[in-house]
């Protein structure tokens, strides 16, 4: 313990003797935080719509003004005619385009339908279905509301009364889904990258072969290299959390201490990960870049921004070996449903399996020459 002690005074000296990695660690992380919860969503609000009305009537002014006023949708422009609305379209000033026939306030009054025209820019597949979603959404409410006026004592409701209760997030909030991911992510760039560039920082200093010939044993000398990192990371997922609560309201239903134990576990897999790449690689570009290499295929796989029931099935298996993503699950689990271990002992107990081997895999890696 004395020698894994004085190791550990070593690095701490060394971590924060270095003025630059100071902001890395503690300034950073929590700008990054700030930034990607209010950027990192699939809301679509303020599409850009404009307007060919070739009505011109109290009721086609009625329905646009419906558009108007949604939170969803923003007012461009008017257009005369529909090669000058496309032309919007195509050089990106607009998002949709909506077209009312001439005939559309005369059809109404004759008891006929209305021709509406909807035209929607889907060069980004998911943004169009939400855009549509919402449109159609304003134009059945338009619908009913027109049923209602012509027929005031008709049944004009649905046979089946739908009420919906969302759980764990009333609100509908992305910020509530994503801001404990984004955590996870900190965390884990934090971990992996700092483990990761550590024994190459060593070897490109020169300073490894003065380390190899002391009496250290390989694991005290891993222990030492990790647990400063382990320490760190604790502490900001503890400043995440606090921001969380503060700047976004996430409310932390589950017990702490829990959340904690779990993410010490997970900070193993992540450490021992990047020591192994630390192991692997002679220079900090080339610990950098493999790091950068799994990190990306993890985050895109772990669910963060894309529902992992969406992914092919390959992609799911492949989730097996994905760490991110059973932390991902836990995160979300404790802080939004105040789950227990019991609801997630199976995914705790693989994080488990897989820091064991892992971190076996890392101190086996590291040749020790004297």
């Amino acid at each position: 313990m004395r020698t894994i002690r004085f190791i550990l005074q070593k690095e701490f000296i060394q971590i924060f003797r270095d003025k630059s990695m100071i902001p890395i660690i503690f300034v950073i992380p929590v700008v990054q935080l700030l930034i990607l919860s209010f950027t990192a969503t699939f809301e679509i609000k303020n599409t850009r719509l404009i307007i060919w009305d070739q009505s011109r009537t109290i009721d086609s002014r009625s329905l646009i003004s419906k558009f108007d006023r949604s939170p969803f949708f923003s007012l461009e422009a008017y257009v005369e005619t529909y090669e000058q609305g496309i032309e919007w379209l195509k050089k990106g000033k607009a998002d949709q385009l909506l077209i009312l026939d001439p005939s559309f306030a005369t059809d109404l009054q004759m008891g006929e339908k209305g021709k509406v025209m909807l035209v929607t820019d889907a060069i980004n597949g998911s943004a169009a279905s939400l855009m549509n979603a919402y449109a159609m959404s304003i134009l059945t409410d338009y619908n009913k509301q027109l049923l209602v006026a012509k027929y005031p004592l008709a049944k004009t409701a649905e046979p089946v009364e739908l009420r919906s209760s969302h759980w764990y997030n009333p609100e509908l909030d992305y910020k509530t889904y994503m801001v404990p991911g984004i955590l996870v992510l900190l965390v884990t760039i934090i971990g992996m990258f700092l483990s990761g560039m550590n024994i190459v920082k060593e070897k490109e200093l020169g300073t490894i072969e003065q380390i190899n010939v002391t009496p250290i044993k390989k694991y005290q000398f891993m222990i030492g290299k990790l647990l400063p990192f382990w320490i760190i990371a604790l502490f900001e997922l503890a400043i995440g959390l606090v921001v969380a609560r503060l700047v976004f309201g996430i409310p932390i239903l589950g017990s702490v201490p829990l959340l904690f134990g779990v993410a010490s576990v997970y900070l193993l897999v992540i450490l021992g990960f990047g020591l192994l790449i630390s192991t692997l690689t002679d220079t900090m570009q080339q610990a950098m870049f493999i790091s950068w290499f799994f990190m990306v295929i993890f985050i895109l796989l772990s669910g963060l921004f894309t529902p992992v029931e969406s992914m092919p099935q390959w992609a799911q298996q492949l989730n097996l070996i994905n760490p991110i993503a059973y932390f991902i699950r836990i995160n979300r689990m404790i802080m939004l449903k105040g789950s227990a271990f019991g609801d997630f002992a199976n995914t705790f107990y693989a994080l488990v399996l897989y820091a064991t081997s892992i971190l076996t895999l890392a101190v086996w890696r590291y040749r020790k020459v004297s």
